[in-house]
């Protein structure tokens, strides 16, 4: 079990959801906190929400997609802390909507960011842990990283790159010193539902209504687990035990997948309003849902 206390953590994509309840828990923990986003104003604000309770925080703009401002983020971080103990790289993106209907720009896009972007932040972050010869990674994938919904295979390729990438590092790294751990949030509730209606114009607001409540989170909860794992390094954080367990049937048993998904496909068609939902969504916004 780690101390966290005094312990400098960098929370790239922090201005909403997952990333912004893990740099209040962080904070509370006693942890030194640099927060990173696109959205600097969002960004300025939580810092002086820590700032107030009593905390330590550092608001950076940062473009994922941009490998020098990535390393121009940890840079910062050390000059104003003096070093950096973790990192969380929780910027992203998703898309919903048939993989034939996405141009390949539209492809290209999410990798770009949902990956690549992942592996500038694990580069730099990597750099930096092993100049102190210790350091601890963790990525934000997700639960559909081992199992994939109608419409979402972009999505899910993603997370499920992401997720190797982690597992295969772990063990590359862990001769260093280096801990790397992957977060598997399910359906949690933060922007991202809200912003895909915006883009969509659809009048939808929140949470589909489909969306089974026992597979529904809160920021704050996989926030918990986050700091838990930073106390106590794990290869994969789950933060359903249902979800993990139904997760490997899927993976053992493709029919049972298959049966799973179209029940999903059925409840997602007739669980909205007609003219509120379509197969054709694409849905961008820091910290996504699922």
């Amino acid at each position: 079990m780690k101390s966290l206390q005094n312990r400098v953590i960098c929370i790239v994509g922090a201005s909403s959801g997952i990333g912004r309840a893990t740099a209040v828990a962080c904070a509370q923990a006693g942890m030194r906190v640099v927060i990173a986003a696109r959205r600097l104003d969002r960004l300025e604000e939580l810092a002086a929400e820590l700032t107030s309770q009593g905390g330590e925080a550092l608001a950076v703009q940062c473009d994922i997609a941009d490998e020098s401002a990535t390393e121009a983020l940890l840079e910062q971080c050390i000059a104003r802390f003096g070093a950096v103990d973790a990192v969380l790289a929780n910027a992203g993106y998703g898309h919903e909507g048939s993989i034939v209907d996405l141009s390949d720009e539209a492809l290209r896009r999410i990798f770009e960011v949902n990956f690549f972007g992942t592996v500038r932040v694990t580069r730099a972050a990597v750099e930096a842990f092993r100049k102190r010869g210790q350091g601890h990674l963790l990525i934000t994938s997700s639960c559909l990283s081992r199992f994939t919904l109608p419409y979402f295979a972009a999505y899910s390729a993603t997370k499920a790159a992401q997720t190797h990438l982690a597992r295969a590092l772990r063990l590359e790294l862990e001769s260093e010193g280096i801990d790397v751990s992957v977060i598997h949030p399910i359906t949690t509730r933060t922007e991202f539902f809200d912003t895909a209606s915006d883009v969509a114009g659809m009048q939808r607001r929140g949470i589909p209504k489909h969306s089974p409540k026992l597979f529904v989170q809160t920021p704050e909860r996989v926030a918990k687990a986050i700091v838990k794992c930073l106390r106590r390094p794990t290869s994969e954080v789950w933060t359903s035990h249902i979800t993990r367990l139904v997760a490997g049937a899927m993976v053992a048993f493709p029919s049972f997948h298959d049966f799973c998904c179209r029940r999903e496909l059925a409840h997602r068609n007739a669980g909205d309003p007609p003219g509120e939902t379509t197969p054709r969504i694409e849905a961008i916004g820091e910290n996504p849902a699922s």
